[in-house]
C-alpha cells in the first residue's frame, strides 16, 4: 500500500473537497466525487487517507447467507486487512435496503485506526456505530444485514463507488461536501495546485468583503492577477 508521509496528508487537511474538484476539472478530471455519500455526523472532520478498497455485488442466494460472514472471503477478513490510516471505500452498487457494515465492524475499524468509511451504500445499527467514533461516510441507514440484499465478493481491487472508479491507493479526501478522489499518481501536483487555489480564493473573498464586483474579480482579469501577485510579495 502507498505510504504517504504525514506531512503530505496534512497539508490535504487543510483543503477542500470544492477546491480538489476544481482543480481536478482543471485536469481534465471530471467524475472524481462520489456520489450518495455524505457524512453521518455534523461533527466529523475533514479526512484524508490511501483508498482501501472493497466490492459488493447484487445478492445471490447461495452466496449472500449469514453463513458467509465466515468465509475466509467475507468483510471481516476484509477488515483485517487495513492498515492504520487508510479509508475504506465500499462499493455497495448504491443499494440502500441492506447495511454493509454495523456497529461491531465498524468498532474493530476504529481499533484498527482506520481514518474513515465511505460507501455508496448504507450502514446499520446506526446508534452503536455512532458510539464507535469511526468516521462514516454513507447514503444513509438501513435496518436489514448486507446479506439481504447484497454478496461481498472481495477487496483491494479497482472499483467503482458513487458511479466514480477508485484504485487500491487513491488519496481520499472526505468533508461535509462528500468524498472525491485523487489518483495517486497525481497527488504531489494536485497539492500543489490546489494550496495556490485556496491561497488565490482567500484573497477573492477578502476583495469581496471590502465591496469588490466580481467581474474581473472572480475568476481574477490580468489587472486582479498581477494584485493578487503582488499581494503575495
Amino acid at each position: 500500500m502507498t505510504n504517504y508521509c504525514a506531512e503530505r496528508l496534512e497539508a490535504f487537511k487543510d483543503i477542500t473537497t470544492a477546491t480538489l474538484t476544481t482543480v481536478l476539472l482543471k485536469k481534465g478530471l471530471r467524475n472524481i466525487w462520489i456520489r450518495g455519500s455524505f457524512p453521518l455526523s455534523n461533527d466529523q472532520e475533514r479526512v484524508v487517507g490511501p483508498a482501501f478498497t472493497l466490492r459488493f455485488v447484487p445478492a445471490r442466494e447461495d452466496l449472500a447467507t449469514p453463513a458467509s460472514w465466515s468465509s475466509p472471503i467475507s468483510t471481516r477478513a476484509a477488515i483485517e486487512e487495513m492498515p492504520e490510516g487508510c479509508v475504506a471505500v465500499v462499493d455497495a452498487g448504491g443499494y440502500r435496503d441492506a447495511g454493509i457494515f454495523g456497529d461491531i465492524l465498524c468498532e474493530r475499524m476504529n481499533q484498527k485506526n482506520v481514518a474513515a468509511l465511505v460507501t455508496d451504500g448504507v450502514v446499520r445499527d446506526i446508534e452503536g456505530v455512532e458510539q464507535t467514533q469511526l468516521s462514516v461516510w454513507a447514503a444513509g441507514t438501513s435496518s436489514p444485514p448486507s446479506v439481504a440484499g447484497l454478496t461481498f465478493v472481495g477487496w483491494q481491487e479497482p472499483i467503482g463507488c458513487g458511479g466514480v472508479a477508485v484504485i487500491p491507493n487513491d488519496l481520499i479526501v472526505a468533508d461535509k461536501d462528500g468524498a472525491v478522489i485523487v489518483p495517486a499518481d497525481m497527488v504531489d501536483e494536485v497539492l500543489e495546485a490546489s494550496i495556490e487555489q485556496e491561497n488565490l480564493e482567500e484573497w477573492i473573498i477578502n476583495e469581496v468583503r471590502d465591496g469588490a464586483p466580481l467581474p474581473g474579480l472572480y475568476p481574477p482579469d490580468e489587472g486582479n492577477r498581477i494584485r493578487y501577485e503582488n499581494s503575495k510579495k
